[in-house]
């Protein structure tokens, strides 16, 4: 008899040994839980941007405190937009009539102040109003029609944008409504959405030296602007409703095998139709801070910014296919994206290869994650 051990006769190998296992606290370990977080490439791509702008751009005035209030200011507009995205596309779906939500909503504040004589509260929840049923009819034609999304919501992109040049033009003769705000600069509404915070924090700054300040003795930065803030609100709301709520559950249930999910009672069509109420709402969200923060609004404002929030989600985790991704992700995408923004015009390259860095990330962004999730799914 051979012993258990031996090599068999031939060219035949013998099998190979188990794979020892892995043990909780170990750095392998730890190493895989990170591969399996979904912003952990985001947040690698995030260091590797702040550090190359920092060694070639340091002295560009990037990473001075206008500079970063520039680019996050940037990055919290993009933001708003790309937490509600990677939500749905969690879910298993797009939304490609964001952008034209946005401006849709930003002519529907500006008509119901500046040609009918609206308080500018009551503009921004008609406004609201207005997003809450689009996004109910993106949801439900998705799901009473089996359509793909990508089909319905880019018949929305198409309506809206229509619907917002058609009626500006009818109203106003222009595709402009500028004065928005005026003599009411100082009204709460107008400060919750487009005015600043932290400018007591500045102006301390400013009397110890710590940033740069005018010749009366002022801060260069007033303070940040509150799409930082309500983007900081949007993260902290979304991450909670992932991690820590059964519709998060529902959402990625929903995203990764719809069937299997209606199979064990996920209410499916109503978890993807709230979605699509999100992503419209912020979209009406972002519309109001530029509106109030600028005083007029315009009928091309969100032009590709669906693209663009899409972009961001990818790069910060979230799958084309569904089912898996996250809120901080979106962030930290959005980050890479305002900061190199911004970093190309501080430096001065030709803004032209802004967009060919889009492209190259989200082409990146989806092979790695891809393989990451392979790999991390092997390992357990």
């Amino acid at each position: 008899m051979t012993s258990a051990n031996a090599v068999p006769p031939g060219n035949l190998k013998p099998p190979p040994a188990p794979a020892l296992p892995v043990r909780p606290g170990g750095v392998r370990y730890t190493l895989i839980r990170l591969l399996r977080r979904p912003e952990f490439g985001a947040l690698t791509g995030t260091v590797l941007v702040f550090a190359l702008f920092g060694i070639f751009a340091g002295n560009s005035g990037l990473f001075s405190s206008l500079g970063i209030a520039n680019f996050l200011q940037v990055s919290a507009e993009l933001g708003i937009l790309a937490i509600p995205v990677a939500l749905l596309m969690i879910g298993g779906e797009f939304d490609l009539s964001l952008g034209s939500m946005l401006g849709f909503a930003s002519v529907t504040i500006g008509l119901c102040v500046a040609q009918f004589g609206l308080p500018i509260w009551l503009a921004v929840l008609i406004a609201f109003g207005f997003a809450i049923i689009v996004g109910f009819l993106n949801g439900i034609l998705v799901v009473r029609t089996g359509l793909p999304s990508f089909i319905v919501t880019l018949a929305g992109l198409f309506v809206l944008r229509g619907l917002t040049l058609a009626i500006t033009r009818a109203v106003t003769g222009r595709t402009q409504i500028p004065y928005i705000t005026d003599g009411q600069e100082d009204s709460f509404v107008v400060w919750l959405f487009g005015g600043k915070f932290l400018g007591g924090f500045y102006h301390w700054l400013a009397s110890l030296g710590w940033v740069e300040a005018r010749d009366d003795g002022l801060p260069v930065v007033p303070g940040l602007s509150m799409s930082v803030a309500w983007w900081m609100v949007l993260a902290v709301l979304a991450t909670w409703l992932l991690i820590k709520t059964r519709f998060g559950n529902w959402i990625f249930a929903a995203g990764g095998d719809a069937n299997a999910a209606r199979n064990v009672g996920v209410p499916v069509n109503r978890v993807k139709i709230m979605l699509f109420i999100f992503t419209a709402c912020a979209a009406t969200l972002l519309a109001t801070i530029q509106v109030l923060e600028t005083g007029s609004a315009d009928t091309l404002r969100g032009t590709q910014k669906e693209f663009q929030a899409i972009i961001a989600a990818v790069i910060g985790g979230c799958l084309l296919t569904g089912g898996y991704g996250s809120a901080i992700g979106a962030v930290f995408g959005a980050l890479i994206f305002g900061t190199v923004q911004m970093g190309i015009f501080f430096t001065g390259i030709d803004s032209d290869w802004f967009n060919v860095f889009l492209g190259v990330m989200v082409l990146i962004a989806v092979l790695v994650n891809n393989v990451v999730r392979r790999k991390a799914t092997e390992a357990r």
